[in-house]
């Protein structure tokens, strides 16, 4: 098994990515995703004992699946605390390797690399604008990289589903960012 830490690092700007496109963006305006990706990295470390190797695939759905549980555990606290997130300023995160990370979403030119912080809030607009599966699904391919066979078994549907469905959320996606932030598509 590679080092727990080089799978780690390695694995960094996939879950990054993750949390960002998976956080509400009332929870992206609070949250500093670089907290919640460092929890998850800790959780990860604190059960490193536990990990059974069984390819890099499946250390990074691992990895996810920690993620997903901060985000959830942090909506909860979010909600239950009856926070005002309308009067906390939205970060940009002009991050760059944010940007390509959504470059499999969005297929980013070099040009819009410059530009990394904006395109970062479009993406993460539109992905907010999709429905669950159509998330559930672009992530799974695009950040997990799992195969339309594994993604089929996860959500209960066929292959060509899957891929019926992988299709549909990449046009809307795309669709939706050239629209520009905030209009719907046609």
């Amino acid at each position: 098994m590679p080092a727990f830490e080089d799978l780690l690092q390695k694995n960094l700007p996939a879950i990054r990515a993750l949390v960002r496109l998976r956080s509400s963006a009332p929870l992206r305006a609070h949250e500093s995703v670089s907290d919640l990706v460092q929890s998850t990295c800790r959780e990860a470390l604190r059960h490193a004992d536990r990990v059974e190797y069984r390819g890099e695939g499946s250390f990074r759905e691992w990895l996810a699946t920690i993620a997903l549980n901060k985000l959830r555990e942090r909506e909860r606290f979010l909600r239950a605390a009856k926070r005002d997130v309308r009067r906390e300023r939205q970060d940009a995160g002009a991050d760059a390797e944010l940007c390509a990370c959504y470059q499999g979403l969005a297929d980013a030119t070099p040009s819009q690399h410059a530009i990394a912080g904006e395109r970062v809030l479009q993406i993460e607009q539109a992905f907010d604008q999709l429905t669950e599966e159509q998330r559930e699904v672009v992530l799974a391919t695009r950040l997990l990289g799992l195969s339309h066979a594994e993604i089929a078994a996860r959500l209960g549907k066929t292959e060509v589903a899957v891929r019926s469905l992988l299709s549909r959320a990449l046009v809307r996606l795309s669709a939706l960012l050239e629209k520009g932030p905030g209009r719907p598509p046609d």
